[in-house]
């Protein structure tokens, strides 16, 4: 994911999804150990819920145009 998209990306989750910091830097942290889609590690960690993960699919669609 390019810079730019990243840091929107994770604009959208803390802004739109109303999700803390600690548990955005907590996946990031879980990605690094075991790469992977950031929407799935926080759904697979319990971070986010299925209605906010296609939210986030829908929303990663849209910018992709």
């Amino acid at each position: 994911m390019a810079l730019a998209k990243h840091s929107r990306f994770i604009c959208f989750l803390h802004d739109e999804l109303a999700l803390s910091t600690a548990s955005i830097s907590l996946a990031l942290r879980y990605r690094e150990q075991n790469p992977g889609p950031l929407p799935m590690i926080l759904w697979q960690y319990g971070l986010i819920t299925l209605d906010q993960l296609d939210r986030i699919y829908n929303w990663l669609e849209s910018i992709e145009g």
